[in-house]
């Protein structure tokens, strides 16, 4: 458990809080490339670690993200006019290009030179993987954009979704380090009552629903294994990514083929920008399996709203849980493997009270991604900079499971080695 001291720590992300100031350190992917599709369009609103800011891109296609209330009188500039190289208030038409520079003051006098002394808080952003980044720390202090395998892929290898959810963005991330929950939020019935007629990786989870762990701090966060019996003389391991400051790569398929990837971005400390990103890394995604992302019998996101980005299963539904599916078909009745997560962490409340856990040796992988986030954020109150922001290279590693021999000594087995790095040049 955490005392209520640390649950705040390692909870809060708004400007001025220690974990706040950490995160602000690296570059944050803030919206989809496609919600900006043509110059001069609409401009979006989007609220990133407490803060409101508008994002648009202007005439000749560069993105801008400004503070979301024009420096005049306070208006939203979300309603402004994107045009000429810059969005216009529609208040009283002061206009602002990308770097926040005054452009334009025409209800003041054509001589003034109080435009020169006006500028509106603007941040800067880069476009990568067909995301917009965007960078809200010290400008003296600007980070390298982190080197993802996800990213490298062409854009048809690759399906990258964004919804959001109520609740801190920690206990969204903890779900992902917890490999024992896999054994039962997630599972079907039949695969719980007849493992031997699974799927291989299903069956191993079904087997052994009590993994061991294997945790090694890195560079760029943490390297979490978990392993489970398989064969009598061959162990079944699921290998993790935790990279700082809050990104999960999950375990892929056995054969290597695909990779999964979240991105669990604080809104603000009681919401969360989930991203999920699917990729192939031999071929292009099919049809379908686009489509499980949203659609279909296996949907990752089985409830999303794109009228408001959010889910439709909510807390005050209860996720639409089918009591009747729960004895026939699924562990959890719930539709969805994101909203079986949602599920458990939103009804945690907005922050949870760590201080009232009971943790086990199970819950191993949580206790180390809360060290290390914390201590992370305390190196840097005392002046010591992250390494990770600034070596984006650090960010090529990659989840992976894997059928081995058994071995006591799995660190410096020379397969488990080879497998972190990505397999995408």
């Amino acid at each position: 458990m955490l005392s209520p001291k640390d649950n705040e720590y390692v909870s809060r992300v708004g400007d001025g809080t220690p974990m706040g100031t950490y995160v602000r350190r690296f570059w944050v992917p803030l919206m989809l490339s496609v919600d900006l599709p043509e110059p001069d369009g609409t401009p979006q609103e989007v609220r990133i670690y407490g803060e409101d800011l508008v994002v648009f891109r202007d005439t000749t296609g560069r993105v801008g993200v400004l503070q979301a209330l024009c420096p005049h009188r306070q208006a939203p500039l979300v309603y402004g006019r994107n045009e000429q190289g810059g969005l216009r208030c529609i208040y009283h038409g002061w206009q602002y290009d990308v770097t926040g520079t005054c452009l334009d003051m025409p209800n003041e006098a054509p001589d003034t030179v109080f435009k020169d002394r006006v500028r509106a808080e603007a941040y800067p952003t880069h476009e990568a993987g067909r995301v917009v980044w965007v960078y809200l720390g010290p400008r003296d202090q600007q980070p390298q954009v982190p080197d993802m395998e996800w990213m490298r892929v062409p854009d048809d290898y690759r399906n990258v979704h964004r919804f959001r959810v109520e609740g801190n963005w920690v206990q969204a991330m903890e779900g992902d380090v917890d490999s024992s929950h896999i054994g039962f939020l997630h599972k079907s019935l039949r695969d719980l009552r007849d493992p031997a007629s699974a799927p291989v990786e299903s069956r191993y989870q079904a087997l052994d629903k009590a993994p061991k762990w294997v945790i090694q701090p890195t560079d760029y966060g943490m390297m979490i294994a978990a392993r489970r019996n398989a064969e009598d003389d061959t162990y079944y391991w699921r290998i993790n990514q935790v990279m700082l400051p809050f990104y999960t790569s999950v375990a892929a398929p056995l054969d290597g083929s695909a990779g999964l990837l979240h991105m669990w971005v604080p809104m603000d400390d009681t919401h969360t920008y989930v991203w999920t990103v699917m990729w192939r890394t031999q071929r292009p995604m099919t049809a379908r399996e686009r489509d499980d992302m949203v659609d279909g019998p296996n949907a990752h996101v089985g409830t999303y709203d794109p009228a408001t980005g959010g889910l439709r299963g909510n807390h005050q539904n209860r996720f639409f849980q089918d009591r009747m599916d729960m004895k026939t078909e699924s562990f959890s009745g719930i539709f969805g493997i994101r909203e079986q997560d949602a599920a458990m962490t939103v009804g945690m409340g907005p922050i949870v009270d760590r201080s009232k856990e009971h943790l086990g040796a199970a819950d191993s992988a949580v206790i180390a991604l809360r060290r290390v986030l914390i201590k992370a954020a305390r190196d840097l109150e005392t002046g010591v900079e992250p390494y990770a922001p600034y070596h984006g290279d650090v960010y090529r590693r990659r989840a992976w499971s894997a059928v081995l021999p058994r071995n006591d000594d799995f660190l410096n087995d020379p397969v488990a080695n080879q497998m972190h790095e990505s397999l995408v040049p």
